[in-house]
């Protein structure tokens, strides 16, 4: 049951980080290139690019650190792990997902807080710059008291943080599990650069052998 949970939720999560931060990417590269763009060719401005870029950039960085985890990207320090034997590997992984995920959780829970006013009490409080898109002024109806947003309310692009830690939590969960059932034994990815120079020579012995058998071939 817990298997099939994270595998389901895993196969989500995956789809979603990687839609994301590809959608954020490039959205933020288009909008600076046609800021560019006006301000050079045109002697104009986009006056909400730039905070619209933060916001966006902010989002893809927080859902980038949840997909970093599952990728292995994030930096770590494995002499201990490999000198210990895997009973202690396994103990020295538990010890480090278990401060990763007090972390995690804690950051989930500040983030919660400082969102939630921003969705509520403070649900009128809008950004500097960025325009209210038509298609969800049906916010104003449930949050502002049918008063019309002009700008977009901040708890929307706050929202990155709740979701970016909630995330992150859920990744960290994702691996506990997979210690804890042996298969993983460390956080981080081990000798990631040996195993790929290693991998890689295999692949260019085959390439060697294949391309002698079609040689001797042709000599015959």
């Amino acid at each position: 049951m817990e298997q099939s949970f994270f595998a389901k939720v895993g196969r989500f999560t995956d789809k979603a980080e990687e839609t994301l931060i590809a959608f954020f990417l490039g959205a933020m590269t288009l909008l600076t290139f046609a800021n560019v763009v006006m301000r050079y060719l045109f002697n104009g401005n986009i006056l909400w690019a730039l905070e619209l870029t933060v916001f966006m950039f902010a989002w893809m960085v927080l859902v980038g650190a949840s997909y970093g985890v599952k990728k292995h990207f994030h930096i770590g320090v494995d002499v201990l792990i490999n000198l210990a034997p895997p009973a202690g590997r396994k103990i020295y992984a538990l010890i480090a997902i278990s401060c990763c995920l007090a972390f995690s959780i804690l950051l989930l829970i500040g983030s919660w807080n400082y969102w939630y006013p921003f969705a509520t009490e403070r649900a009128w409080y809008e950004t500097d710059d960025i325009p209210m898109p038509e298609m969800l002024q049906f916010l104003a109806d449930w949050l502002n008291e049918g008063e019309r947003y002009e700008k977009l309310p901040r708890f929307i692009p706050y929202m990155a943080l709740p979701v970016g830690m909630a995330m992150l939590t859920f990744r960290f969960l994702q691996i506990a599990y997979q210690i804890l059932t042996g298969k993983l034994d460390r956080m981080i990815a081990g000798h990631e650069a040996e195993e790929d120079l290693d991998a890689l020579k295999a692949e260019l012995a085959d390439v060697e052998d294949v391309m002698g058998v079609k040689n001797k071939t042709k000599e015959q």
